[in-house]
């Protein structure tokens, strides 16, 4: 189940390509001073604490400890970069939002970094912004969709952990946010629906980004 129209088995298999190569991880940036060089296209991931973002990325790689994965909100501090055999690309890690356990200095300050980020970065290609099946849009995910609109960077929605809920609940979400997403003037349009659990939507995920390489 999915919110775009299917890959074509070129698209799937250029996606198989650019994520079977061996991943590594590049750095990380607490703070923009720390950024490397924007000499090379990026593709970032967002969502809110717990929505899923390592697990997913470790997914779309196929290796298990390429990103750290955590139950514990806000364990995500620092942008972490990606990089593929080539170095042609960077895959980016951002800082998980929406926490509401972390003190508030900590929060203002990955603030700061995530809005430097996305306000700056001229390679940044699209964001693909995570969003948590079980509770749909909330009001974090509408902060960090306007914080983009007003960017005018690209990004489109990934629904993670669509194996937690009912197939006819699934189909609701889908709509509902599909709809919410379909007002932002900065949205890609279609929404791709994941399970890093059973891989649904992961081939869907890794064609689209490199599609988008493709085309930048």
């Amino acid at each position: 189940m999915s919110g775009t129209e299917p890959c074509s088995d070129a698209e799937l298999e250029a996606g198989r390509l650019l994520f079977t190569q061996a991943w590594t991880f590049q750095r990380g940036a607490p703070t923009l001073e720390f950024l490397p060089p924007d000499d090379r296209l990026e593709i970032a991931l967002a969502g809110r604490s717990n929505v899923g973002k390592s697990t997913l990325i470790n997914a779309l790689v196929g290796q298990r400890q390429l990103a750290r994965a955590s139950n514990t909100p806000g364990r995500t501090q620092e942008l972490n970069f990606f990089t593929e055999p080539q170095g042609l690309l960077y895959l980016v890690d951002m800082p998980g939002y929406g926490f509401a356990e972390a003190p508030k200095g900590k929060v203002a300050a990955w603030n700061r970094v995530l809005r430097g980020y996305l306000a700056g970065r001229r390679t940044l290609k699209r964001v693909y912004v995570l969003i948590d099946a079980r509770h749909g849009l909330k009001a974090a995910d509408e902060d960090i969709l306007e914080l983009l609109d007003q960017a005018a960077v690209s990004y489109q929605g990934v629904l993670t952990k669509a194996d937690k809920i009912s197939r006819g609940v699934l189909e609701n979400v889908i709509a509902q946010t599909t709809a919410g997403l379909a007002r932002r003037p900065a949205a890609f349009p279609g929404l791709i629906v994941t399970s890093s659990e059973n891989g649904e939507g992961i081939d869907d995920l890794r064609a689209a980004i490199a599609k988008t390489i493709a085309e930048g």
